[in-house]
Formats: C-alpha cells, structure tokens, sequence
C-alpha cells in the first residue's frame, strides 16, 4: 500500500516535470502527507493544471464520508471491476506527484519506517483516480486515491505492495479526457523498476502526521 508520501519539490520542477501551464497560489513542501490531507493532483479534467483534492475516495453515490479512511489506496488488479473505482478509472484519473513515500518493515517486534525514492530524489507520478462527492448540504468534495500494484523486487523486502510509478511517456495517455477501455489503462499499471529505488531508515517521528518537517527524511542509523 502506499499509506504517507513525500513531495518537497518546487513548484518550478514540478511544472517542468508535469508540463503545467496553472500552478496554485500558495504551496509548500511536504515531508509527510497522510490520508485525508489534502494532497497535490493533475487530473484528466484539467491535465496542465494543479490542483488539490482530499485523500481518500468518496464515491460520487456514498451517503456520507466515512468510507474516505479506507480508500486512500486502490488495487490495479481489481480497480475495474470494483464499483468504488471501476468508474473513475474509465472517467477519471489523475497524476499524483511525489519525490519519496514511506513504508514500514518489521524487525522483530519492531516497525521501521523507511523513506522511499528515486536516485537523485527525482520527481515521479503515481497513478490516482479522483471524484467529486456532493455533501448534503450542496457543497462538493473532490477526493483521490492511489493506485498500488504488486512490489518489485526491490519492494518485496519491504512489503508486497507499491504505489504504480507511471513512466513519463504514459502521462498523457493516463491523463486522456476520453473514457478509455480498462484493458488500455492495465498496461500503465505494472511494477516500477527496481534499479531506481532507494531506501533507507528515518525517523520514528514520520508515524505522526502532525510532524511534517525536513529531519523525517533525515536517515537514521
């Protein structure tokens, strides 16, 4: 799964990354972003613009919120038969950037955070889907999830999922304003390569989402 994640870039890397042409107002790194934060997307609505959703899904025909905790990951391998996600991914997907995620491994009796990311702690988009939900009392919520796979070998000694890392020349396909054919959209969705992952121990502190601060991504020995 991917359950906390990273994105400390600025805005200048990630326009030139994701090929913007609309950046937010005001934005700031973020060392440690969790379920039901607010989080930076691209969507297929408005594929050269960022914009913020909620983590954490809420189907357009939920009756109420609660289910948005547990949706902040979704299955590749299911996401086309399972009515949470099966209309997003048609309709509705977007790109979430990020340069690291965390995940936690067990040692003993013990959970060690690790910080994930690329060499060079480059930029990367992982595959989400998104929704508009409208609250009883009229006003909208657009929320997101992420999109997860089967780990690369690299992540399998860490844990058995992983969030799907797009290859930059399948962003515009993901991004696509058509509906498009699941079977299509199953090939973007595969294991990222293992030779540009790396990882190493951090902090305990990053097991609190109120701490969001540069020491979490500090490794530790």
């Amino acid at each position: 799964m991917c359950g906390r994640f990273v994105l400390t870039a600025d805005l200048q890397a990630i326009q030139q990354s994701f090929d913007l042409l609309t950046l937010p107002a005001q934005f700031q790194p973020r060392y440690n972003i969790a379920p039901t934060q607010p989080v930076a997307v691209i969507t297929n609505e408005k594929a050269r613009e960022l914009t913020f959703h909620r983590w954490g899904l809420i189907p357009s025909w939920a009756k109420d919120d609660s289910m948005a905790a547990r949706m902040i990951n979704a299955r590749s391998e299911t996401a086309a038969e399972k009515p949470s996600f099966r209309s997003a991914l048609r309709r509705r997907r977007c790109i979430i950037p990020a340069d690291g995620f965390y995940e936690w491994q067990q040692q003993g009796k013990d959970k060690i955070p690790l910080f994930i990311h690329r060499q060079g702690r480059q930029l990367f988009g992982m595959a989400g889907l998104w929704e508009i939900w409208q609250e009883p009392g009229g006003g909208e919520i657009r929320t997101c999830t992420i999109l997860t796979t089967e780990a690369n070998t690299f992540m399998k000694a860490y844990h058995e999922r992983m969030p799907v890392i797009l290859r930059r020349e399948d962003y515009p396909l993901w991004l696509s304003p058509n509906e498009e054919p699941s079977g299509l959209l199953t090939g973007l969705m595969r294991p990222y390569a293992e030779d540009d992952l790396v990882a190493y121990p951090v902090s305990k502190a990053v097991n609190r989402p109120g701490n969001d601060s540069p020491e979490l991504i500090q490794p530790v020995h």
